[in-house]
């Protein structure tokens, strides 16, 4: 009674309501940016059942956003450390730790034993994985995401019954190109950004099972933090739609790796070899005459870099790429760096169309040199 006063004495939850939230299981998928402020509110909050799904460890650059792990927790468990905090906020609450990922073939066990799923998700073969899996299950799905400094969140509850809606293929019938989906590693987000949309993300959990006010479904919230500014979308569910419309083609789980084309996207274009951050040291040291090509954004490149590299940012290397013959590209090997990889790679494989030999990508990019080479150097 003490615990939960507050909510006690809100006409809108009183002792039925906090009951309704005891007898309540949810879960969170992902204990990182969206993940930590949905499942710390959630517990304090008293859910009865509250899983967690994540496989992955905690890292440094996860603690500028990350809120339920602390620096002690480097390098341990992400579940672990989330399983601790949540503890000390609640220990009332019944956890139960998924440490796995999330994948086709075992969505639909893990998902079927909750009433709400909480996506924390940061890709799109996870989200579209959810939602299918929602709509399969007939549970609700409350969607958040993140970008810099640009937030959306929704509920998906797709069906026909009163006050359900449409689901995310119903706003995102096909996944955009891989190549144009920065992650947060890439893009950057501001630390506080996901804790405006978990937090969201909880009260929209919370209002599902209490049964009060108006959701966010068939409605999408967009944020701007920089503006400070919210405004909203109206989602109608789409008759057309192939999982939850009146003629579905959907009737199962895929592979959603496949369905969003990251195969694909990995082998598309000319193939470009890779180079190790060590192999590359020693090919500086034995005097092999190297162009280093970064590709990362301005601000990137300002916070460190590889000495002797060049820069010419990845949008614009398809008009700048003959300035490389000014750099001595026609008699030297053009190794192309980035953050963590994936946008060098993209380049040297632009190149390689292009017709130029003897071209590769940095594995790993700068974050890998830093650790391998020069732990000296700056990391972001």
């Amino acid at each position: 009674m003490q615990r939960y006063a507050r909510h006690l004495i809100l006409p809108e939850v009183g002792l039925e309501g906090q009951r309704r939230l005891k007898a309540a299981r949810i879960l969170v998928i992902g204990a990182g940016g969206l993940g930590s402020p949905a499942a710390l509110y959630l517990a304090a909050a008293g859910v009865g059942v509250l899983g967690l799904v994540d496989s992955d460890a905690v890292e440094l650059s996860n603690l500028q956003r990350q809120i339920l792990h602390a620096t002690d927790a480097v390098g341990t468990s992400k579940l672990a450390s989330a399983a601790a905090r949540l503890r000390g906020i609640n220990p009332a609450v019944e956890l139960v730790l998924h440490e796995t990922r999330l994948v086709s073939g075992n969505a639909l066990g893990i998902l079927g034993g909750y009433d709400v799923i909480v996506d924390g998700s940061d890709n799109f073969p996870t989200r579209y994985l959810v939602n299918d899996a929602c709509v399969l299950l007939g549970k609700p799905y409350v969607y958040g995401s993140i970008y810099r400094f640009d937030g959306q969140a929704s509920v998906f509850w797709a069906g026909r019954g009163e006050g359900r809606g449409p689901c995310y293929r119903c706003l995102y019938r096909e996944p955009p190109p891989p190549e144009l989906v920065p992650s947060c590693a890439e893009g950057g987000v501001l630390g506080v950004l996901p804790g405006i949309i978990g937090s969201i993300q909880a009260l929209e959990a919370l209002k599902l099972v209490l049964g009060r006010g108006e959701t966010l479904v068939g409605r999408l919230l967009l944020f701007d933090a920089l503006k400070m500014r919210f405004r909203e979308l109206t989602l109608e569910r789409d008759p057309a739609c192939p999982l939850c419309g009146d003629r579905p083609t959907i009737l199962g789980l895929v592979d959603y790796e496949a369905f969003c084309n990251l195969a694909a996207a990995a082998t598309a274009g000319p193939a470009a070899p890779e180079v190790s951050p060590r192999e590359l040291q020693a090919e500086l040291r034995a005097g092999r005459r190297l162009l280093l090509v970064d590709v990362r954004e301005a601000f990137e490149w300002e916070i460190c870099r590889i000495e002797g590299s060049v820069h010419i940012p990845l949008g614009e290397l398809p008009e700048r790429a003959a300035e490389l013959d000014a750099e001595g590209a026609g008699e030297a090997a053009i190794v192309t760096v980035c953050h963590a990889g994936q946008r060098s790679l993209e380049a040297a494989r632009l190149l390689k169309g292009r017709g130029v030999a003897d071209v590769r990508s940095l594995k790993g990019g700068v974050t890998a040199w830093a650790d391998e080479i020069d732990p000296g150097m700056t990391r972001y």
